[in-house]
């Protein structure tokens, strides 16, 4: 079965009763990540206009980095960022899985790379202060993603997911979630699946407000940042 038969096939699977909220309390939330995020983006547009300007300064365009990421239901959307690789960052990824064992290793485990040669000088600022992320708004606006929920995964890394991507595709995919405030990149792979999992069986308005609380933290003390 290929990815995208799995992403259909597994979206078909329904979370266990609780885990679903209701039409009502869905909209709501909806409607209210909306509002904040209108609201957050005209508030950092002074912020966003100078990153832009130094990825542009830096390597020209696209500013933004739009890659295809698994949200609710198995939809598809473009997850957006600040471009923080090269342009031609692809084949440079291929060619260094290629010669490198080691980062090949690396990236089959974490689906990153700790010393990636394609992050520019400016995109490792923005990663490691998390900036590259705020485009990610924008999602959020269309509908396609909340404030908080598990991090959007490409469609290869749902099926590393085992028997917990219907708990994934019971959610929208969030900006920030209970995976960044607990360590981030400096959790495993299955501890992720895990807190994810954890997430989407226990969450509520109050603890989607802790986790946004807990985040500014993170970030500011950049805890797991790469």
């Amino acid at each position: 079965m290929n990815a995208e038969a799995y992403v259909a096939g597994a979206a078909q699977v329904r979370p266990r009763r609780g885990t679903r909220m209701s039409a009502l309390r869905v909209a709501v939330q909806r409607l209210l990540n909306q509002c904040v995020a209108l609201l957050l983006l005209l508030l950092l547009s002074p912020l966003l206009a100078v990153v832009a300007f130094l990825i542009w300064r830096r390597d020209g365009a696209p500013i933004l980095f739009g890659h295809y990421r698994v949200g609710e239901d198995g939809r598809i959307f473009r997850c957006l960022k600040f471009r923080t690789m090269l342009r031609e960052a692809e084949p440079a990824l291929a060619a260094l899985l290629a010669r490198s064992p080691t980062a090949r290793a690396e990236w089959q485990r974490d689906q990153k790379l700790l010393d990636d040669p394609r992050v520019t000088p400016v995109g490792r600022f923005l990663r490691r202060t998390s900036l590259d992320e705020l485009p990610q708004l924008i999602n959020v606006l269309r509908g396609e993603m909340n404030l908080v929920g598990p991090r959007p995964i490409t469609v290869g890394e749902l099926t590393r997911y085992g028997r917990v991507r219907w708990h994934y595709l019971s959610v929208r995919p969030g900006i920030t979630g209970l995976w960044q405030v607990s360590g981030r990149n400096n959790t495993s792979y299955d501890e992720r699946v895990a807190l994810d999992r954890q997430y989407v069986e226990q969450r509520s308005a109050w603890g989607d407000a802790r986790i946004l609380l807990k985040t500014v933290h993170v970030v500011l003390g950049r805890d797991g940042a790469r």
